[in-house]
């Protein structure tokens, strides 16, 4: 839970890196608590079927966009790579599995152009 709560309180940071661990524990984490609020929405009644998701789901999204796309960011810095390359999600098919191929990559070992190692 630290992990995810570090990642929730360094929200505004895009620059540095951010260990494996940091970001597939923020995604773990961030995964169940959708998958619980989603749970919640269709018990509460505020699940829509046409939108595919509900209010507490919804509202819960909007509130750790911007933390999941910065620690994306750390991430993609670890492996030497520019937060640009977020981008190449926007690409059906592939772009989604490029970024997956990185994010689970090895980081830079020792300091590169974007800090040193968060290890």
């Amino acid at each position: 839970m630290n992990w995810y709560l570090s990642v929730l309180r360094n929200f505004s940071n895009f620059s540095g890196r951010a260990r494996r661990k940091e970001y597939w524990m923020f995604a773990l984490i961030n995964t169940l608590i959708s998958i619980l609020l989603l749970v919640a929405d269709y018990f509460v009644g505020t699940y829509s079927i046409k939108l595919g998701m509900g209010l507490l789901n919804g509202l819960y999204t909007l509130a750790v966009i911007v933390p999941a796309i910065a620690v994306s960011v750390r991430r993609l810095h670890d492996t030497g790579r520019s937060g640009w390359w977020i981008l190449i999600c926007l690409v059906p098919c592939i772009g989604p599995i490029v970024l997956l191929v990185f994010a689970v990559m090895e980081g830079n070992p020792g300091p590169n152009a974007y800090g040193p190692s968060p290890k």
